[in-house]
């Protein structure tokens, strides 16, 4: 089963280059980030065309989540409970024996941004929502958690400590997650390589190795044990001909 997480940065952008990834990779339940796109206004019939049911929580011009899945999927939760004025940001759904969740974290802007606070709330209300709720054993939370999990997951290793994205507060949050049972697949498979899924659009970041991990798919103990890869596709995140890419890669983790 080839499951996956990827930040589009606009739907109607990426249609195109979407749709070309999922006829090479073809992923068995994919969750979508920052579709920028009312929930009415999504295309079922283009991705039921590629072989894929679609469920949405979307929203104009801003935020959005989806999973797509070959087969269809039985939508569990829309929306994060108690977060409605951040936006469309969580979606789960059964796919299968694998409970699946995809979420768009706040960005947070700047430390002085009251934004920030209302992102380290909005992952103390993703962490209680995922411990308070009854789940199966076989379960993944993946997107765009807009955090560095570790120094090496940032181009400037901890000289970045203290920036947004980079603090104590975010990480504690994002390890307070960790601890309901949840563990990072890709660091998992790969405990000691530097790779990322983030890059600037400016100042030509890809090309200069100058990026984050901020993409990331998070399993249950018994997803571990089905775990055969897990990598990042940078080849998603170059232009193919006219089709620009998102500033963010697809995620990819194989199971047994």
């Amino acid at each position: 089963m080839r499951i996956a997480t990827w930040n589009i940065n606009g739907l109607k952008a990426r249609l195109e280059l979407l749709k070309l990834w999922l006829e090479e990779r073809q992923p068995d339940v994919v969750g979508l980030q920052e579709l920028k796109t009312p929930t009415a206004e999504f295309p079922h019939e283009v991705f039921k065309a590629l072989g894929y049911h679609a469920l949405v929580h979307g929203q104009k011009s801003w935020n959005g989540v989806a999973i797509l899945s070959k087969e269809p999927a039985t939508h569990l939760q829309t929306g994060l409970p108690g977060e409605d004025e951040m936006g469309s940001r969580l979606i789960t759904a059964m796919v299968g024996d694998l409970e699946f969740s995809t979420v768009y974290c706040p960005n947070g802007k700047t430390l002085e941004h009251e934004d920030y606070g209302r992102k380290l709330k909005w992952f103390e209300s993703l962490k209680a929502h995922w411990q308070e709720k009854a789940r199966g054993d076989h379960a993944v939370m993946c997107g765009d958690f807009n955090i560095v999990p570790d120094p090496k997951d940032s181009w400037q290793g901890n000289t970045a400590d203290g920036e947004i994205f980079h603090t104590e507060a975010e990480r504690t949050r994002y390890q307070a997650l960790l601890g309901t049972g949840l563990i990072d697949l890709f660091r998992h498979h790969a405990p000691d390589d530097q790779a990322f899924s983030w890059w600037d659009y400016r100042g030509g970041a890809f090309h200069r190795r100058h990026g984050l991990r901020i993409d990331l798919i998070l399993g249950t103990s018994p997803v571990t044990t089905r775990l055969a890869s897990a990598s990042i596709d940078r080849e998603y995140r170059k232009k193919r001909g006219e089709l620009t890419a998102s500033d963010h890669a697809p995620v990819i983790v194989d199971l047994k």
